[in-house]
């Protein structure tokens, strides 16, 4: 039986992690304990998990009595670096939320304490374990397509689930890194996971012209907004249950609001980006990501030796790839015939099943074969969060950036 503590009790840190280990994996893991900067946040575990969960107003403090086998992080991206060393240097494993952390100095440091601890760092990229995106590693994997030579990835999020990034902390780059950093990092480790290579170098270019500053009716937040009967981006988070509790209800603890308004001058992220990659074994990626787009989705196109993938969803709601997406992938050969092949429906649970597979593997089955490595350790995380830095470092400097400049020893035969 390992013991494990969960750090940020958020939404995603209830509803991902300490909801699902209480009531499903109880013969084989134990949720000893979950600290949360908002101790009411915290004290509402217990809640949702219908069992007493013991609260500890000191992270240091949690880890010295409970001596868990295994840190969970589902903080802010920003503080990722700072949970993680703890944990390593106190003896602990740790499951990271992705991103692994924002910058590349935190990774840096991350990386240099998991060498001198020997500890295990996974980061959790559901993804990897989503039917769909199973299926196109399998069939990357047979040959069916050759070599993959050249990718274009168009990434959509609608005006529901976008703006939701801009109402959050995310909004602020010194807590997300950006989007291309927080959302990103999913999509960036996808085709690092397709394509078995690291990403070389990067170029970027990005702007914000649709949320921020845009319009001068705006507010604070939702909540005492006095446009909110005219805005089409009102929230009212006192209507869900669960916002309710975990943010409004809390907020007198910390001072966060949940619901901040979308046409903030504080967001300083973008909301449209472009960025060309460059792979250490030859190939090339373009990549665009829309925060304000009229519809979910996602547009891929996998150019091989022997053929092509062309992916495209379209998802009627918020949460990706789940039942009710419209999926369409086409192979062909190199002479344009078309070749049929099988690809399995996601189903209504968290991120279309892709959660409960990523947990399984981690709680229950973690000595499982894993044969399309689904499983993402410290290296996966710091090679999808290493475009993203080096794609904010790019937009910052108006250069290409080799991410050999930082990740020097995952670099070093390329010449």
């Amino acid at each position: 039986m390992k013991k494990y503590v969960l750090v940020g009790c958020g939404q995603r840190g209830t509803q991902a992690y300490a909801e699902p280990l209480v009531k499903n994996y109880g013969d084989c893991a134990k949720l000893c304990g979950v600290y949360d900067i908002n101790p009411k946040r915290a004290a509402l575990v217990s809640e949702f998990c219908g069992e007493s969960i013991p609260v500890y107003d000191d992270f240091d403090k949690m880890l010295d009595i409970v001596k868990p086998d295994t840190v969970i992080i589902a903080t802010m991206d920003c503080d990722h670096d700072y949970y993680a060393i703890r944990a390593m240097k106190a003896g602990c494993d740790v499951i990271s939320e992705k991103p692994l952390t924002t910058t590349f100095e935190k990774a840096q440091a991350i990386k240099k304490t998991q060498d001198e601890t020997g500890k295990d760092v996974t980061v959790t990229f559901n993804l990897r374990f989503h039917p769909f995106f199973k299926r196109i590693k399998e069939i990357i994997s047979s040959g069916a397509v050759g070599e993959i030579l050249s990718v274009h990835f168009e990434w959509m999020l609608n005006t529901q689930h976008g703006a939701d990034y801009f109402r959050r902390w995310h909004r602020e780059r010194k807590n997300s890194g950006s989007l291309l950093i927080h959302k990103s990092t999913h999509h960036f480790d996808l085709i690092n996971w397709f394509l078995e290579d690291d990403p070389l170098y990067v170029n970027a270019f990005g702007t914000r012209r649709f949320y921020g500053s845009t319009r001068e009716q705006r507010s604070e937040r939702c909540h005492t907004c006095p446009y909110a009967k005219t805005c089409e981006f009102y929230l009212d988070i006192s209507k869900d249950d669960t916002l309710n509790k975990l943010y409004l209800e809390c907020e007198d603890a910390d001072g966060y609001f949940r619901d901040k308004c979308v046409f903030s001058e504080e967001i300083d992220i973008e909301d449209s980006l472009s960025i060309s990659v460059g792979y250490a074994g030859g190939a090339v990626m373009s990549y665009s990501l829309t925060a304000y787009s009229p519809y979910e989705g996602m547009r891929m196109i996998l150019n091989g030796t022997k053929g092509r993938i062309e992916i495209r969803t379209i998802d009627s709601h918020s949460e990706n790839y789940n039942i009710s997406s419209k999926r369409t992938v086409k192979i062909f050969n190199l002479k344009g015939e078309e070749i049929d092949i099988f690809i399995p429906k996601g189903t209504s649970a968290g991120h279309g099943g892709a959660d409960g597979e990523l947990r399984d593997r981690l709680f229950r089955d973690e000595n499982k074969t894993d044969s399309l490595g689904q499983m993402a350790d410290l290296r996966a995380g710091m090679m999808s969060i290493g475009i993203g830095m080096a794609a904010n470092l790019s937009l910052k400097e108006k250069r290409q950036v080799d991410l050999s400049e930082f990740f020097s020893e995952f670099f070093k035969d390329i010449k």
